[in-house]
């Protein structure tokens, strides 16, 4: 395979989760049962999202102010849930890849940068969850303060490096017995509760919402269909080793579909118990503003008259935290290589995570006290379901892509169902925030805070209007810029004069214009050096020891043009700096004791420049030889 080709496929295929990707092969002769236990278990990791500490936080508050009046509001967000997933199932096994990916790969750069931030808030809302979760289970397990417990969470990091460690499969198996867990508390505590199951019935039939009533049912549904998850399973699927053929993807499809709707039914089941228990024991008992999971806890003793209950109810949470904040943390590693191609060591991404989740809970805990953690879980939760739109609107998209999918994209009746569904998950939160923004326009809020509302709401508007229509309106106009252009074809020019010429390449259309010139003014005698500055986050912070997907390109890139010189009969070496190329290129060029540096005329525009300045002004500042810009 020639360099062009296999830079093609490159492009073609970058692997999510590259450490467990493929890992697990579902492929060969083997009976049918091992076939369908092979593609089983990441829905099961998908599904402790839906059923996290953010979730019992809706739930309890729904049931204790409603009773079952919100449960056919958990059913038609499980039934949204298994559609959405199982078209970020069928993004991963089709195309290979994740949506954070796919999107990167469609949309223009500022978009995908909004897109990020977006995701990330959405992570860090529901690692909020997840922190609040774990630390309101030990507390009521050992008696520590809350703020302890937020500040153990951390020691988790050090768990999911473990796991991650012993493969895709023994993390499904921890993920799933956890799950095991919280499912059989809860089937305990519904037998000591015993519901009114006509009642519980009637609250699976639709009814209308009293404003108060819409936020827990929006916040229902933003703990039940995460945003993240979308991203998770569209990766996790990827684990599995499929063949290329027709049949053994559409097989992967129906068995993925399999494994979602058993996993996420087992997630409905806890969500539903959660809140029925509430109704059963808190409503029914005339206690309607059960919204903190410690009253919770200390009031089903009594009620239930048995001291039982609340110990498995404090174990589930734990298990409900701990499963959901390792799959959380990958989830974040996936929206982080997908979206801006940057991969950092899972501690790292696991640390940076978790003190993002810490420090509100700490702040909140210590001025509001340990009493306001229900409605932050609460808010939490709205939080995910308003980032929820510029997840599944980009997934729509790609699943209905003939050109991408082909035979397997979604048909027309799917399609219309998934567009219905992100039209209820928009209406609702546009309903939200509409109401939401006509109080504080009525209240005594700052005129300045008001015009700073106005402005967010119609940025967020505006994203959102592009997440929509560009997929459609700009497919011919953008091309993705995932990795660097492919390297130009050099000829060779006369004149010969300068002996050591370095040459600043940045894999840009300029490079060829550099390198002709650099051949211009050398010759056959002539010591070639180019150089490239890796400027990648991670290059800025882990230097030359970096190991990311960016840094190889660049690496072929270069070699590429060095064994091109080497043919054409050119001495030529090269040397790649990791760091600001303001600050590298000078030292190597001053070092090598270059005659010449050449340049391509490549840097920032308007007011970047004015406010940054461009790298070649930075270099010829600091260089001891003329340079030459082309």
């Amino acid at each position: 395979m020639d360099y062009q080709s296999k830079m093609k496929k490159q492009k073609e295929f970058q692997p999510s989760l590259q450490e467990v990707n493929a890992s697990v092969d579902t492929s060969g002769k083997r009976s049918m049962f091992k076939k369908i236990f092979a593609f089983f278990g990441p829905a099961y990791l998908v599904s402790v999202g839906y059923m996290d500490p953010g979730n019992w936080a809706t739930d309890i508050a729904g049931g204790s102010k409603f009773g079952y009046q919100l449960l056919w509001v958990l059913l038609m967000s499980n039934l949204i849930a298994l559609l959405l997933q199982s078209l970020s199932a069928r993004l991963g096994i089709v195309r290979n890849r994740d949506l954070a990916q796919a999107s990167r790969e469609t949309y223009p750069h500022f978009v995908n940068i909004c897109l990020y931030v977006l995701a990330e808030i959405a992570i860090a809302a529901c690692d909020l969850a997840e922190v609040l979760g774990m630390a309101i289970g030990l507390q009521l397990l050992f008696g520590i303060s809350l703020a302890t417990g937020v500040m153990i969470t951390v020691l988790d990091t050090f768990l999911l490096l473990f796991l991650i460690n012993l493969g895709i499969r023994k993390m499904e198996a921890f993920i799933i017995s956890l799950v095991a867990i919280i499912g059989l508390s809860f089937l305990v505590e519904i037998f000591f509760a015993k519901p009114n199951m006509a009642e519980v019935a009637s609250g699976l039939i639709p009814s209308a919402l009293s404003n108060e009533a819409l936020y827990i049912a929006i916040g229902i549904i933003g703990a039940t269909v995460m945003p993240h998850n979308l991203y998770l399973h569209s990766s996790l699927v990827q684990t599995r080793k499929i063949e290329k053929s027709s049949k053994s993807i559409w097989r992967a499809i129906r068995f993925n579909i399999a494994d979602s709707a058993i996993a996420l039914n087992m997630a409905f089941f806890v969500n539903a118990a959660i809140l029925v228990l509430a109704a059963a024991v808190f409503h029914k008992s005339g206690l309607f503003e059960i919204a903190e999971i410690q009253d919770a806890h200390q009031l089903l003793a009594p009620m239930l008259g048995n001291n039982l209950a609340p110990i498995l109810f404090a174990v589930a949470l734990i298990a409900a935290g701990q499963s959901s904040t390792i799959t959380g943390t990958l989830a974040g590693q996936i929206v982080m290589e997908g979206y801006i191609n940057l991969r950092i060591h899972p501690w790292v991404r696991r640390l940076v995570t978790r003190l993002i989740a810490i420090v509100p809970a700490l702040i909140t805990i210590h001025i509001f006290g340990e009493r306001s953690t229900g409605e932050l879980l609460v808010l939490s939760q709205v939080i995910l379901s308003l980032q929820l739109g510029f997840a599944v609107i980009p997934l729509i998209h790609f699943v209905s892509d003939r050109n991408k999918m082909g035979e397997f994209a979604i048909g027309p009746v799917i399609k219309t169902l998934s567009w219905v569904c992100a039209l209820i998950i928009v209406g609702l939160n546009i309903k939200l925030v509409a109401e939401e923004v006509t109080v504080i326009f009525h209240s005594n809020t700052p005129l300045l805070w008001k015009i700073l509302l106005c402005i967010a709401c119609a940025g967020i508007g505006w994203l959102l209007l592009l997440t929509i229509f560009y997929p459609i309106i700009g497919k011919t106009s953008f091309r993705s810029k995932v990795f660097h252009d492919t390297p130009s074809q050099i000829s060779t020019p006369e004149n010969v004069k300068y002996k050591r010429i370095a040459i600043a390449l940045d894999f840009s259309s300029s490079d060829k214009k550099a390198i002709e010139n650099a051949l211009s003014v050398g010759g056959l005698n002539t010591h070639y050096l180019l150089i490239h500055a890796v400027e990648s986050a991670g290059a800025l912070t882990f230097g030359k020891e970096i190991e990311d997907m960016e840094s190889e390109h660049d690496k072929q890139h270069i070699e590429h043009y060095i064994k091109t010189l080497k043919d054409m009969g050119y001495f030529a070496e090269y040397q790649i700096a990791y760091g600001n190329p303001g600050n590298v290129i000078p030292e190597i060029v001053n070092d090598f004791d270059a005659g010449l540096i050449v340049m391509g005329q490549h840097g920032h525009k308007g007011l970047k420049d004015f406010l940054l300045g461009t790298t070649i002004d930075k270099v010829r500042h600091k260089v001891k030889c003329p340079m030459l810009v082309v």
